[in-house]
């Protein structure tokens, strides 16, 4: 359903915490403007954790309304509690979502018996397209290739956002899924090698300051020209890594204020980007051209 360039979209914040949904309209803008494939709202770089259900569904419907049909929008709806992410789901649908992406169960720890039930159960309550997403690193949870390959039988599972950077389980995943399985990356400084071995695009962190960049590299990857690719990507090697020497979206969300283009809210637990690391973060927004 989905190809090339997406955006892990963050949420802008007033100083207070509340939702800048000014900000968050001129970012979908400037998604459409910079050719982004589709954007992912309340994703884990959406801050999702620190909003509470009512702000989660209104952030997701606002953005649908804001991009007007000009781009599709993912609506990002796992949890740890299966029923919490059937109502999110629900929400999301109901919202007008093209798709939702659902993180791996965190804290919890599921067996890969229940990881298979969990999302089974909210694909047969809620009809939505649903694209699963494996992030251990950030949820002390590792969706196994052969759970993939289970749930991929599941007509409304559409793809999966793998999120390890190890790329032997595309190869893996690749091997025990069917051909129409779609195949995200969700790690910026492994998400060009991806598409060249064979995934369908990538769900970047990195794109929400370069946008116009990360669609360019992405086309190129997924036509197969790795000399174009690995060239368009170069300059963005700096943003993939340092947007990241703190807990993402800390970094980030700094990088797009200083582009002017959000507030520099951000909600606890989380805290603004460390003065240690400011020139870092700096040196890399340089680097790809972004200011």
């Amino acid at each position: 359903m989905f190809r090339g360039s997406m955006v892990a979209l963050v949420t802008p914040m007033y100083a207070d915490g509340s939702v800048d949904f000014d900000s968050l309209s001129r970012l979908v803008d400037f998604h459409v403007e910079n050719k982004t494939s589709a954007i992912v709202s309340m994703g884990t770089t959406g801050e999702s954790a620190t909003l509470d259900e009512h702000e989660h569904c209104e952030v997701i419907r606002r953005t649908v309304e804001m991009a007007n049909d000009r781009i599709p929008i993912i609506a990002g709806t796992g949890a740890n509690s299966t029923t919490e992410a059937i109502i999110l789901t629900r929400c999301a649908m109901q919202a007008g979502a093209a798709a939702c992406l659902l993180v791996t169960p965190y804290y919890n720890k599921p067996t890969q018996e229940g990881l298979y039930l969990h999302y089974k159960k909210i694909a047969e309550e809620v009809p939505i397209a649903q694209i699963l997403y494996n992030v251990p690193g950030r949820t002390a949870c590792d969706m196994l290739p052969e759970t993939v390959a289970r749930l991929s039988r599941i007509s409304n599972i559409i793809g999966i956002k793998e999120a390890t950077g190890n790329l032997q389980r595309l190869k893996d995943i690749q091997r025990l899924c069917d051909d129409n399985f779609d195949l995200y990356s969700g790690d910026d400084a492994t998400g060009t090698e991806f598409m060249l071995q064979g995934g369908h695009g990538v769900i970047s962190v990195t794109n929400n300051v370069a946008p116009r960049a990360m669609a360019e590299m992405c086309a190129a990857a997924l036509a197969g020209d790795r000399q174009k690719a690995l060239e368009l990507n170069a300059p963005l090697e700096g943003l993939h890594e340092k947007l990241f020497v703190e807990a993402n979206p800390i970094p980030v969300k700094w990088a797009l204020h200083e582009m002017g283009m959000i507030p520099e809210g951000i909600r606890l637990p989380l805290t603004p980007l460390s003065a240690k690391f400011h020139d870092e973060v700096r040196g890399a927004l340089v680097k790809a051209g972004v200011i």
